[in-house]
């Protein structure tokens, strides 16, 4: 998957490099490995830096964990749903082309592992109450993203007016997960491609009838 994400700029406006060369490294090896198989010496490595470089950002290997998912994985999925939902005027093709986008990263062998958002939900929700939360925040802003196209859609005439806006986002990011937790177990394209196949059939019966 490409996790690439943009250095963070500090109060006098300079690229914070070093901390963004950890957080990298870091999402890297939890993508991977998981949180709990993250090891503190594999991001030195990658990053060629020294303990103390890392430790005076990240105290601890929790406070790490919570930034990544914080500036890195929130960031992302942020950017990833709205860029499409606002590329069109049309929140269902939008939707449409956001599963096609993950098909051709499936294709592509970017996603090998899965989503990174699901393997920490799997893995964290219920291992740590930091990770928790903000895995709740993460999905509770990508539903709200996903309700507020449906939204705009129904006032537009595209989506149909019968549908709860928010429990629709919430079964679509849901299937996505299921979608991309399965594909990741059984190794199989062809089985991702069907189910989301079947996914865009599903969001289309949500067009207003012409």
């Amino acid at each position: 998957m490409n996790t690439a994400i943009n250095a963070s700029i500090n109060n006098e406006g300079i690229p914070e490099t070093t901390r963004f060369r950890i957080l990298q490294a870091a999402h890297e090896e939890m993508y991977e490995h998981g949180f709990q198989g993250l090891r503190i010496d594999a991001v030195l490595k990658k990053t060629q830096l020294a303990k103390g470089a890392l430790y005076h950002y990240f105290p601890t290997k929790l406070a790490l964990g919570y930034a990544v998912l914080d500036e890195v994985i929130m960031g992302f999925f942020q950017e990833n749903w709205r860029e499409f939902l606002g590329a069109s005027n049309d929140p269902l093709q939008a939707l449409k082309a956001f599963f096609k986008k993950k098909c051709d990263d499936i294709q592509s062998g970017d996603c090998t592992n899965g989503c990174p958002l699901t393997n920490l939900v799997q893995e964290m929700s219920t291992q740590d109450e930091g990770f928790h939360q903000r895995l709740k925040e993460v999905m509770k802003n990508i539903v709200c993203s996903v309700s507020a196209g449906l939204k705009q859609g129904q006032a537009d005439g595209i989506v149909r007016k019968d549908i709860d806006t928010i429990k629709i986002a919430t079964f679509l990011l849901s299937s996505y997960q299921g979608i991309m937790g399965t594909a990741k177990c059984m190794q199989s394209m062809e089985l991702a491609f069907g189910l989301f196949d079947t996914l865009g059939e599903y969001i289309e019966s949500l067009r207003v009838k012409s």
